[in-house]
């Protein structure tokens, strides 16, 4: 029986499995930190999907963030044609990383 969530945070949505790891935008909080994300979109056990309106009342997705990190380095290069203007930027976005360790709903 395969479970699996879809959730939301940062403005994002993540399709999730117990045991995932993955990289969401910065969220509080220092490492081994129990987190709860309430924003359930759907969750499917096994063929038999729930689908929220927009979210799933009670439903509720638990992690351990695991530490807290900087992407990799997107530069932005912008150019004014005839007047010899450019300017190079770089932005790092800061993200969380964090395992899944529970879906209940």
């Amino acid at each position: 029986m395969d479970t699996f969530a879809v959730i939301a945070t940062g403005g994002k949505q993540y399709l999730v499995k117990e045991g995932d790891v993955l990289q969401v935008e910065k969220l509080e909080g220092e490492a081994k930190a129990k987190l709860t994300f309430d924003q359930v979109l759907l969750v499917a056990k096994g063929k038999t999907p729930t689908v929220g309106k927009p979210f799933i009342a009670g439903a509720k997705v638990e992690a351990e963030l695991m530490n807290q990190m900087q992407g990799k380095k997107i530069y932005v290069e912008t150019y004014k044609a005839k007047t010899r203007k450019h300017r190079k930027i770089g932005h790092r976005q800061q993200l969380t990383k964090v395992k899944i360790t529970k879906i209940t709903g």
